[in-house]
């Protein structure tokens, strides 16, 4: 009977336990990063950029929960005009028929003091599951006020798995390393 009497009278302290949302943030451009590089020749590496993109990402705290990006293949940027234009055409992203590239995470595991971000990337009209290895990079306040996060993704493929055959493996390389700079805002 006291038993009875002090769970009811405690019973207003019992608090239930709600799952936290995670919260979605806009990627803002101005202050990201899509680069990759390719090794030419088996001598030394050629970087470009892509300078259309937008993108989601989710933090439940500090923590990411989930990435969802959109790549326009046409915006590739190498700093050479005639490179970037053979690389929009059939022997590479094909930009025509495959307007877009796309990430979209699947699972994301804690590694260290990063995450392994799986999910499902499609470029030149493949989807391919791969993994990036993740390091929050910061987060804060950003100049207006707002709550803004930041986050490194870096992961390699192989471009003949997309079927980018061209050149590869001598003239040009067939991995690739692409490293994704992101501060985003909710």
């Amino acid at each position: 009977m006291i038993a009875r009497a002090l769970t009811a009278a405690l019973s207003f302290l019992v608090v239930p336990l709600v799952a936290k949302e995670a919260d979605t943030y806009k990627v803002d451009t101005v202050h990201s990063s899509i680069v990759f590089r390719v090794k030419h020749m088996n001598t030394s590496y050629a970087w470009g950029r892509f300078n259309d993109f937008t993108g989601t990402f989710a933090m439940e705290g500090d923590t990411p929960s989930a990435f969802d990006f959109t790549v326009k293949a046409a915006s590739v940027d190498t700093a050479n005009e005639k490179r970037d234009t053979h690389l929009k055409g059939a022997d590479f992203f094909n930009a025509r028929q495959f307007p877009t590239m796309t990430f979209k995470s699947k699972d994301v595991r804690k590694a260290g003091n990063a995450y392994d971000v799986t999910g499902d990337l499609t470029l030149h009209g493949v989807t391919k599951s791969v993994t990036a290895k993740v390091e929050v990079t910061g987060t804060g306040k950003g100049p207006t006020g707002g709550t803004i996060a930041g986050f490194e993704a870096t992961l390699e493929i192989k471009r003949t798995d997309f079927g980018m055959s061209y050149g590869a493996p001598n003239m040009l390389g067939d991995d690739v390393r692409i490293i994704v700079s992101v501060e985003g805002g909710k």
